[in-house]
């Protein structure tokens, strides 16, 4: 017990504790808001990189596609972990206006709507026809005509204030010409076309998937269409990718197993017929290796982030090493007084560790709470400076970032304060141990009182 109300003590009567627990505090709210925001924005990248890619994706390679892949979406569709699936055509191509005016390079992706909103959250992220998803590619002031779907960067206005987009209130009348390259089953240009495929399509709505580099350039069409303008339709029907929900509660890693081994079986029985020699350049994947690319970098970062912090952890290791090291060196004759009355070793040593963990709860329980005081007010904070003074932490019109995320995580927040607590023992260890080798007779010498 005495450990305890002398670690307590040296806690309260000691002005230079103030130090300490100013260190603790400034380092766990810098830590708690840097690693919110940075993990809030890692967690809604891949949360929508998981919404546009589904659960599992069979694609092939290049552009040429696969075909014969009507069969394989019916075995697809019969086993019980699976729920919904969606084909998809992609290619590569310009987009223009009237008299190619503005030539933009774009991917072109051929969908069925209904197909590729139960797989995917294609749905969600229209604007003008969220509820009437059949109806996406019959443009309303042209209902006969052929509509497309463009993602929303390639024609919406970015408000940099909010991040939000400008709509009017029915989709603006605009005729858009595609110009694709369609390629034959060898992979080469169609020259039968005379080099290039063009069709004229009627803007009908936008997407908004929240991933820039969709955002910036997809156009999507009618799966026939898109089978058409890359060449997919000749001499077998083929696709790009095939996208995959599974049914809730079944495992995504065993799914996804099961489905490598139903294509590699089915790619197998047809590896002879024409065109077979395609299946060689198809995979199978999880949504998180189709979206590797673009989700690593941004893991990366959130890494060095943390290993950056490990290092402000070891200056809040030094400062309470410096605070123990003067505390012991002006307490020389408490600790000859105690050990002299028979106080262990290992008391001493507990004593001044119980003091770091004072230092570290306390500082720990303060930055918690500006921290969090501060994460609440972040946005109404970043609104305030850009209507006065227009600063933003990240621009709207660059960035495709709504709010700053500020939703503290709880399992975040534990292993913050258990690293403080940790991070502080050690700090007091080398005073601690420097503390119990002194012996009575040296700390009660005259010139050491």
């Amino acid at each position: 017990m005495i450990k305890w109300l002398l670690a307590w003590r040296y806690f309260f009567k000691r002005p230079i504790s103030i130090l300490a627990i100013t260190a603790v505090t400034l380092c766990v709210f810098i830590v708690l808001v840097v690693m919110t925001v940075m993990n809030g924005l890692v967690r809604d990248f891949k949360q929508k990189n998981h919404d546009y890619a589904g659960d599992c994706i069979i694609e092939a390679d290049s552009l040429v596609g696969f075909g014969y892949y009507e069969d394989f979406i019916d075995l697809l569709l019969k086993q019980s972990y699976i729920e919904a699936v969606s084909p998809v055509a992609k290619g590569v191509g310009l987009l223009s206006g009237p008299g190619g005016v503005r030539n933009i390079g774009i991917e072109i992706h051929g969908i069925n709507p209904i197909l590729h909103s139960q797989t995917t959250n294609f749905g969600q992220t229209l604007h003008y026809q969220k509820q009437t998803v059949s109806d996406v590619f019959r443009p309303q002031y042209a209902p006969g005509r052929n509509g497309c779907v463009v993602g929303i960067d390639l024609m919406g206005f970015r408000k940099p204030s909010d991040g939000s987009y400008y709509h009017p209130d029915n989709p603006i009348p605009l005729e858009l010409v595609v110009n694709a390259f369609p390629l034959n089953i060898k992979g080469g240009l169609q020259r039968s076309l005379d080099l290039v495929s063009t069709k004229s399509f009627y803007y009908s709505d936008d997407s908004h998937s929240g991933l820039v580099r969709v955002d910036g350039a997809v156009v999507y069409v009618p799966l026939e269409q898109g089978q058409i303008l890359c060449g997919m339709d000749v001499p077998i029907k083929r696709i790009s990718s095939i996208h995959i929900k599974f049914k809730k509660g079944v495992s995504g890693r065993a799914s996804v197993g099961q489905v490598r081994q139903l294509w590699a079986d089915y790619a197998a029985q047809n590896a002879d017929k024409p065109g077979g020699d395609l299946f060689a350049n198809v995979h199978v994947q999880s949504w998180q290796e189709n979206r590797r690319s673009v989700i690593a970098p941004m893991e990366k970062e959130q890494t060095m982030m943390t290993m950056l912090f490990l290092m402000l952890g070891v200056i809040t290791v030094f400062i309470v090493f410096v605070v123990l090291y003067m505390i012991i060196s002006h307490k020389s004759k408490d600790i000859g007084i105690l050990k002299s009355i028979g106080v262990s070793i290992s008391d001493i040593i507990w004593m001044f560790l119980l003091f770091s963990v004072f230092i570290a709860l306390i500082g720990a329980l303060l930055g918690s709470a500006a921290g969090w005081g501060f994460l609440y007010k972040v946005n109404d904070i970043e609104d305030w400076l850009y209507e006065h003074y227009e600063w933003q932490l990240w621009n709207r019109s660059v960035y495709a970032i709504g709010e700053i995320p500020n939703k503290v995580e709880m399992d975040v927040l534990a292993v913050i304060i258990g690293s403080t607590i940790l991070a502080c023992m050690i700090g007091a260890t080398v005073p601690s141990l420097q503390a119990a080798r002194k012996k009575p007779v040296q700390s009660l010498q005259v010139n050491q009182l």
